[in-house]
C-alpha cells in the first residue's frame, strides 16, 4: 500500500468510492453521490487550507482516501480538525483505513493542531468506531436519531483524540486560517 497526497486525476476514483458509501451506507449523511468534478473541488478546498487529503493505492489503484477538514468555521475552532476516512467496498478490513488515518493524524500534528474529532454516521458503525478507537480516539457522545437516511433514523457517534499537547498547554501557532467570528 502506498499513501500519497490526492491529485486532480484521483477525482473519478474518489467519487466512485464515496458514491458507494453515499448510496449504500450511513457513514455520510449525503444522499446524492457527488460527481468527480465536485470531488476535485472538495480536494482543492481542503488542500487550500494546508490540510492533508490523502489516498491509499494498492496495485496502482486508489483503494481509499482520508482527509482533515475544519471542525467548524469559527475562529476559536482553528486548532481542531475533523477527520474523514472512506475505503473502497472491496478493500475493507485490509488495514487501509488505519494507514490513512495514521497519516492524517501525523500530518495534522505537524501543523500544530491540538484536537481531532470524528463524527461517525451510525452509532452501530463498528468498523469506523473500532478504527478510531484503535487510533487513540475516545467516544465523547452520541447524537441520537439526528439524521434520516435509507428509511431509518441514524445516530452520530462523536469521538475525539488530542493532537500534540492537546489541552495541556496553550497553542503555539496560528492554527487553521478560519475567518468566522
Amino acid at each position: 500500500m502506498k499513501i500519497r497526497t490526492a491529485e486532480a486525476g484521483d477525482a473519478v476514483a474518489l467519487a466512485a468510492i464515496y458514491g458507494h458509501h453515499v448510496a449504500n451506507g450511513f457513514g455520510t449523511f449525503e444522499t446524492d453521490p457527488p460527481s468527480a468534478e465536485d470531488m476535485a473541488g472538495r480536494v482543492a478546498a481542503v488542500q487550500a487550507l494546508g490540510l492533508p487529503y490523502l489516498v491509499a493505492e494498492t496495485s496502482g489503484a486508489v483503494a481509499g482516501f482520508a482527509y482533515g477538514s475544519p471542525f467548524r468555521p469559527r475562529a476559536s475552532y482553528r486548532y481542531t480538525v475533523e477527520d474523514s476516512v472512506y475505503i473502497g467496498p472491496d478493500r475493507l478490513g485490509q488495514g487501509i483505513g488505519k494507514g490513512l488515518l495514521g497519516a492524517v493524524i501525523e500530518a495534522c500534528q505537524g501543523l500544530g493542531l491540538r484536537q481531532m474529532v470524528a463524527m461517525i454516521g451510525d452509532s452501530e458503525n463498528a468498523r469506523s468506531i473500532g478504527l478510531h478507537r484503535a487510533m487513540g480516539f475516545t467516544t465523547v457522545g452520541v447524537f441520537q436519531a439526528i439524521g434520516f437516511k435509507h428509511g431509518r433514523w441514524v445516530d452520530v457517534a462523536m469521538m475525539q483524540r488530542p493532537l500534540n499537547a492537546g489541552a495541556e498547554a496553550p497553542p503555539d501557532g496560528v492554527g487553521l486560517p478560519l475567518s468566522g467570528h
